[in-house]
């Protein structure tokens, strides 16, 4: 018997183009209870980094896949396929490396291998959404002499950081914003950035001594997490006017539409200079998820929208008010392939009468202490409006403490 153990030593999540490290310790346990102890041999091991791409039949139309499905392991296979008896297709994958060959082990023996191996850029982030999911993992092959070859998969979550120009988003029908048109651009590519060589980005530790290639490594990822501190940091005032056919319902403010996930969407209303009184609002942070038209099932099918935070209050008679909704650190930042597009947006709600402010009370009673009441009946309007925002992803490490992935996987083979 043998245990093999894959640790991810910083923790489960990374950001593309960042280099993945795992530690597999094989050992040879010595049981106390054994009384006759043998040293054990493995063929070989090996190590490759793989993405699984699952689409919804009833949302999604894939043209036939080439590849042949293999659901179990021959007993006399010796190739290594990362992603058999997985559901989906492999999309994206990395050259397989070899770990060792010919391995023994004595009783109580055990000997740890360093896998490394840096994220492609150019794949899609991790995402299951109600159409489409893409999932990453590290797979470890291993097989003993005449035995069928033995998985161990190590999944892990990644984010991408596209380079694309963020604009501020264009007002709608019925309401009137005034705000800069700002744009926020992003560098095309961490992965091709030229770094100076007499300017680090990070204060750097002269009592350690690092590989070039985990050096750059680690400037990457302090890249990205700049570049996404400057796009989420600036700010700006954005007002808008809310309006319906009766009338100017009040004002809504916002500081930034740029956001990264872990972050919380802060805004304002003003109703005192509304001419129509707000019974209710409510204040939805949602995604939007949308199959792109060469790929959806059906012609015009709708797009799928999922709410992750959401305020509700009543509002008669009240001047102002605010909300304040997070954004989970285990959502996914939006991103569009060429089979799905995944946008954020805040969703509102308002509930307005028909009639003026002072006719929404009534008065209870004739005698020296007057109450009023509500009336029992309201003629009453609703509308919506949606506001598009940018989520972007922000420090893996950060992200880490809250994933569903462990950074430690075994198994006994």
């Amino acid at each position: 018997m043998i245990e093999v153990l894959a640790k991810l030593g910083r923790g489960p999540v990374f950001l593309a183009g960042e280099v993945l490290e795992c530690v597999i310790t094989f050992t040879n346990p010595l049981s106390a209870s054994s009384t006759s102890a043998s040293s054990e041999m493995l063929a070989w091991a090996s190590a490759q980094i793989h993405c699984q791409f699952h689409a919804s039949e009833n949302r999604v139309a894939l043209p036939p896949s080439d590849g042949s499905k293999h659901d179990v392991q021959a007993e006399n296979e010796t190739v290594f396929v990362p992603n058999r008896g997985e559901r989906g297709q492999c999309i994206l994958s990395t050259p397989p490396k070899i770990l060792f060959c010919d391995l023994r082990l004595d009783p109580g023996e055990s000997k740890s291998y360093s896998y490394c191996e840096t994220l492609p850029v150019d794949g899609p982030p991790s995402f299951r959404g109600q159409s489409v999911k893409y999932v990453y993992k590290l797979t470890i092959g291993c097989q003993r002499v005449n035995s069928p070859i033995k998985l161990l998969r190590v999944p892990f979550r990644v984010l991408v950081l596209h380079g694309e120009a963020m604009h501020c988003p264009p007002c709608t029908a019925g309401q009137a914003a005034s705000c800069p048109a700002d744009t926020l651009t992003f560098s095309p590519g961490l992965k091709d950035y030229q770094f100076p060589q007499d300017e680090p980005v990070a204060p750097s530790n002269p009592f350690l001594e690092e590989e070039e290639g985990l050096k750059k490594d680690s400037r990457l990822a302090d890249l990205a997490t700049e570049l996404l501190m400057v796009a989420t940091s600036r700010r700006s005032l954005h007002l808008y006017n809310i309006s319906n056919t009766r009338g100017k319902v009040g004002t809504f403010c916002i500081f930034k539409t740029v956001y990264k996930i872990g972050e919380d969407v802060i805004g304002t209303f003003n109703f005192s200079e509304g001419d129509i009184p707000c019974l209710q609002f409510s204040v939805s942070l949602q995604t939007e998820e949308s199959i792109q038209e060469e790929f959806q099932r059906r012609r015009g099918q709708p797009v799928s929208f999922t709410t992750h935070a959401r305020h509700q209050e009543s509002c008669l008679h009240t001047a102002q008010s605010s909300f304040s909704l997070p954004i989970p650190l285990s959502s996914t930042p939006g991103f569009t392939t060429n089979i799905v597009s995944l946008k954020w947006r805040l969703h509102f709600e308002f509930v307005t009468s028909g009639e003026s402010a002072g006719a929404c009370l009534v008065r209870g009673s004739q005698s020296e202490a007057v109450t009023w009441t509500g009336v029992e009946q309201m003629e009453v309007d609703t509308f919506s409006w949606d506001l598009p925002i940018k989520v972007l992803p922000t420090n893996p490490v950060l992200a880490s403490y809250v994933s569903q992935f462990s950074s430690a996987n075994s198994i006994t083979i």
